[in-house]
């Protein structure tokens, strides 16, 4: 068997799937799940010109490392990666892409979805909007699944990373 491919998980520059490892090392797998997620032109109501992400790159890492490995087992799918774009990005440029190879589409399916929103909700990755009317916020994520109790985990997250301080955090979380 041929070694993975090694990459960051968090990226400052543009990406593309070939990235990843492709389906011809897994001849296992009959499934591919894919997410692609791009910086859109509005968020509620308001014009987005342009937007920029940031993150506490280390933790961030180590973290979607982690959620692969976790999402890895749960569903036993034999591939799932995530990478996520940090810096300016502006409309229709990739800030997220996840992809999960499992013996069936469902598991991949399941695994991709997972993979996104455990990134997008529990690591830090903050999110900035531009506005063309000149203004700018950062966007705290709206909670997409409702099979999970996001205040208790953001509260959980609050508490277990209250130490981990610098001056790119922000009070935050993002989402697409």
């Amino acid at each position: 068997m041929q070694a993975l491919k090694h990459f960051a998980r968090i990226q400052t520059h543009t990406f593309t799937q070939d990235i990843f490892d492709g389906i011809q090392h897994f001849p296992e797998c009959g499934g591919i799940g894919v997410f692609i997620g791009t910086v859109r032109n509005h968020h509620e109501g308001k014009a987005v010109q342009a937007l920029k992400y940031t993150a506490y790159a280390l933790v961030a890492e180590k973290m979607i490392r982690q959620i692969e490995q976790d999402i890895q087992g749960k569903y036993a799918v034999s591939y799932v990666r995530v990478i996520h774009r940090i810096g300016a990005l502006d409309i229709g440029e990739t800030a997220i892409i996840a992809i999960a190879y499992s013996a069936h589409r469902r598991e991949a399916f399941q695994a991709c979805e997972e993979a996104v929103e455990r990134v997008k909700h529990e690591v830090p990755v903050w999110k900035e909007e531009f506005y063309t009317d000149g203004s700018s916020q950062y966007v705290e994520g709206c909670c997409i699944r409702k099979d999970i109790d996001h205040e208790h985990s953001h509260k959980q997250y609050d508490s277990m990373h209250s130490h981990q301080q610098n001056d790119q955090c922000h009070p935050y979380h993002q989402h697409e």
